[in-house]
């Protein structure tokens, strides 16, 4: 039986936040995929990919997500990219249960507008256009994964956390 509980999707749909208030209530650790790679790397995301770019990035979260999806009983916030690779997917498949939340691209653009700097894939002019580009291309993988999808859009942290729990509790039955 799977104890841990992946948070996947794309960046501002809350899987940090959620996923916080998600272990606590469940009695879980939390692991956070980038927190992770930061140690490792000894930088900042945005550091790693302006100083080594992002296949560096990438190698770097395949050994977090190996770190994290050997984990029981976690709650695990991954990065929206992870699900592009497969062995990421792979590993995170035979422990957890794969909880993909969503979130409309305006909801995306006003959740991530405070934090342009922490974003490296949104440092580009038309922010807007960027978020629908790559929400396009990564939802058949986020689609093919999840377990259980949720959209996050106008729904509180707490709502959004209780769905999961319910969700979760329907998928194991």
């Amino acid at each position: 039986m799977k104890t841990s509980i992946a948070l996947i999707g794309f960046m501002g749909t809350g899987k940090t936040v959620a996923g916080k208030l998600l272990a606590v209530k469940l009695g879980k650790k939390f692991i956070e995929t980038d927190s992770i790679i930061e140690k490792k790397a000894g930088k900042s995301i945005p550091e790693i990919f302006r100083e080594d770019g992002e296949i560096s990035f990438r190698e770097l979260e395949i050994e977090a997500i190996k770190e994290a999806a050997n984990e029981k009983n976690a709650v695990i916030a991954c990065g929206g990219g992870m699900v592009l690779n497969k062995i990421n997917i792979d590993r995170l498949n035979k422990e957890s249960i794969i909880v993909c939340l969503t979130a409309s691209p305006q909801v995306i653009i006003k959740r991530t507008s405070g934090n342009e700097g922490e974003r490296p894939l949104l440092a580009v002019p038309d922010r807007a256009q960027q978020i629908k580009e790559l929400m396009k291309f990564r939802k058949p993988y986020y689609e093919r994964l999840a377990d259980i999808t949720i959209n996050t859009s106008g729904m509180s942290v707490d709502s959004v956390v209780e769905r999961i729990i319910r969700k979760v509790k329907d998928n194991d039955s």
